[in-house]
């Protein structure tokens, strides 16, 4: 019977640990493209290190590593790399929830800052026509212009803010009768408090996962150490 139990729980933690190391893999891999294709270095430059793809990418190398440990650890009974498995989740969550605290007590200094370098890159892309295809993607996206206004451009005003099909370069772009009126800060917090519930119901999955993952290895450990199976610490 215990060996029943051991086996099962053994090949369902092997199971759960293969589909997040492929969606660690598909995470990894759509950080690296949009890394590739769309940096976003242009809308924050001093928070370059930290736009979406390089989080992306963090996160992906992340789940990989660690769902290959407990997969590695379940199928060959290691309680070694199963007790290695357990820590480093406990890690990653204290550290997730630090985290998510952080952010709460500090919203308004992080959305300063995030203004802050919105400006600077706006200015940025301002002089500098290179840097423009990020701006572009946000303002399409989002239906937005400037950071605040249309104002933020003041007479180079780029086609991605008209809201005219017709107006598609810059020089169309110069009635200010024909671009969008919200800023894209406006907008973006307008997305994130929408987006808020999802947000909050993806952390707490992510937590639930990550509680049944430590219970899956602290069990399966322990039932290999009465057992006297498996490899020794």
């Amino acid at each position: 019977m215990a060996q029943g139990c051991l086996k099962c729980l053994k090949y369902t933690m092997c199971v759960a640990n293969f589909l997040c190391f492929v969606c660690g893999v598909a995470v990894l891999s759509f950080g690296v493209y949009l890394m590739v294709n769309f940096n976003f270095a242009g809308l924050t430059p001093s928070l370059a290190s930290l736009n979406i793809p390089s989080m992306l990418l963090i996160s992906g190398i992340i789940i990989t590593c660690v769902s290959f440990l407990g997969f590695l650890g379940a199928l060959k009974e290691n309680r070694c790399l199963l007790m290695t498995f357990f820590l480093v989740i406990f890690i990653l969550m204290l550290v997730e929830l630090t985290a998510a605290c952080l952010m709460l007590i500090y919203e308004a200094e992080i959305g300063e800052i995030v203004t802050r370098d919105l400006n600077k890159g706006l200015e940025s892309a301002r002089n500098n026509a290179t840097k423009m295809s990020d701006w572009d993607i946000v303002q399409n996206t989002f239906k937005c212009c400037g950071v605040y206004n249309v104002s933020d451009w003041g007479n180079n005003i780029p086609g991605s803010c008209c809201m005219k099909a017709q107006c598609s370069s810059r020089d169309n772009a110069s009635k200010t009768d024909q671009e969008y009126k919200e800023g894209c800060l406006k907008k973006l917090k307008e997305w994130f408090e929408d987006n808020f519930l999802t947000t909050g119901i993806a952390v707490i999955v992510l937590c639930i996962i990550e509680v049944l993952g430590m219970c899956f290895a602290m069990t399966l450990f322990c039932h290999i150490s009465r057992s006297g199976l498996g490899y020794k610490l």
